[in-house]
């Protein structure tokens, strides 16, 4: 990280209650950071510019460094180009930077980061040990504070006592949410959820027991025919990385328009694919773009496929609905613990469906991560009859940890059979075909969105399977 040298360890000690995770810069000694954290109060004494939300950062940026490298080689006139490079960007990232957060932010092994208030440490969400106290505390509120202006800044937010809370996202993807006190009543908060590094494929679920490949199989059949898909779960039970997952399938000769609140899916290269975000108001309450303004701008834009990150509202939920009736694949989130209550949130407020128009969706697939263990699983499988009932085709054995075959579908088999002329007997060879390619798939490592792109492309123009694996 900018020639900067972090050690990280993970440790539970006896008299924690939680696993501590620990950073330590090894390149620069205590002295030197004594030094350093001098050379920044005296920055900051000398530095009485206000910050302009219209100024470029990166001009900021440079300007600050020079004035940096002057107080530097004051203090170090002997260090070499490597090692005043790396004081510099130190002294910048903490600074005009977030600080030893930026060290955490270059952890792919994290999910989550969170600033409750300057009394307690930062924490982490880790991807396998859950949440972790870190050894980095912030000095005091106004810190955490001007991170928030910081972030905001950079995507011409602001968050002030009127406007005590912030959305908003770093260049790099991550989510940030931001409150000050009175409202977070401990102190100032910044929550970051990370962005993937790298996206989740079909054959990561499957590496992971995440899914079976008869469900993997069957979510492809489904997919490849633009059955519709709702895709149900908690916070944090894998929602997006199913949804992206279902997107490895889609056929690279269709146009495909998604729609979020901050970008996170990633599909592969070679798809017709047009991404879209929402924006939300700026502080004169001017220029807001909602989910709803996408949804329904995505049907003039001739989708062949319309993936949404999440139903919330009513209006969305029925332009998505209308869309999937007039023949528009569709693929949405939403928040609901199983098939049950995914079946209750869309017909009761705040979306207030009517349950006959939830036959358009051909399958719920339901998320679930497990608080213990901290794995994602998928829960269970459904389809959905002309009444708007759910039938449970799939369902994850708890004592097993693998996910069972309870029923044989039927709406699904009948809708296949109606556009695609397979008959029972067919339907089943597919799956298992499909099963074997995904064998194949996890057995040679294929875990590259785009490479599975390239994949998919290859199988559906129905050229030999052999000269796939060429």
């Amino acid at each position: 990280m900018n020639n900067i040298i972090v050690e990280v360890r993970i440790a539970q000690l006896p008299e924690d209650s939680v696993p501590s995770y620990k950073i330590s810069i090894t390149n620069i000694s205590p002295a030197t950071k004594i030094i350093l954290e001098k050379i920044r109060q005296e920055f900051v004494e000398g530095e009485t510019r206000s910050l302009n939300y219209r100024d470029e950062v990166k001009n900021i940026q440079e300007e600050f460094r020079n004035k940096i490298i002057g107080l530097l080689s004051r203090y170090f006139p002997n260090a070499g180009k490597k090692t005043m490079d790396m004081l510099i960007n130190y002294v910048l990232q903490q600074n005009i930077g977030l600080g030893n957060i930026e060290i955490l932010l270059k952890d792919n092994n994290l999910e989550e980061i969170v600033i409750n208030n300057s009394n307690e440490p930062v924490w982490v969400f880790h991807m396998r040990y859950g949440w972790l106290k870190t050894n980095i505390m912030l000095p005091d509120e106004d810190r955490i504070r001007h991170f928030s202006t910081i972030i905001g800044r950079d995507v011409g937010k602001e968050i002030t006592t009127l406007n005590p809370l912030m959305d908003a996202h770093l260049k790099t993807g991550d989510r940030v949410n931001a409150t000050l006190s009175p409202i977070s009543s401990k102190g100032n908060t910044i929550t970051i959820r990370k962005f993937a590094v790298k996206p989740w494929t079909i054959t990561d679920f499957l590496k992971e027991n995440t899914l079976s490949y008869e469900a993997a199989a069957l979510i492809w059949l489904a997919v490849q025919n633009e059955l519709s898909i709702i895709i149900a779960g908690g916070t944090a039970s894998g929602k997006t990385s199913m949804l992206n997952v279902l997107c490895n399938f889609f056929h690279p000769n269709q146009r495909i328009i998604s729609v979020e609140d901050t970008r996170e899916l990633t599909l592969p290269n070679n798809l017709h694919w047009v991404p879209m975000e929402t924006r939300l108001p700026n502080p004169e309450g001017k220029g807001g773009i909602s989910m709803l303004d996408l949804v329904v701008n995505s049907l003039r834009m001739r989708p062949d496929r319309i993936v949404v990150g999440e139903i919330r509202r009513q209006k969305e939920a029925e332009v998505l609905f209308e869309a999937m009736h007039t023949g528009h694949s569709s693929y949405a989130t939403l928040h609901a613990n199983n098939v049950r209550e995914t079946i209750n949130r869309l017909t009761n407020p705040p979306i207030g469906l009517p349950k006959q128009m939830l036959s358009a969706v051909s399958l719920v697939i339901v998320q679930h991560i497990n608080r213990r263990d901290h794995r994602r699983r998928t829960l269970q499988i459904a389809e959905i009859d002309e009444n708007g009932d759910a039938n449970v085709l799939m369902q994850l054995e708890g004592t097993e940890n693998r996910l069972k075959t309870i029923r044989e579908p039927k709406v699904l088999l009948e809708t296949l059979r109606l556009y695609t002329g397979m008959t029972r007997e067919q339907i089943y060879e597919d799956i298992r075909k499909k099963m074997s390619i995904l064998k194949w798939m996890v057995d040679s490592n294929f875990n590259d969105v785009h490479r599975i792109g390239l994949l998919m492309s290859r199988y559906y123009t129905n050229k030999a399977f052999k000269d796939l694996v060429a």
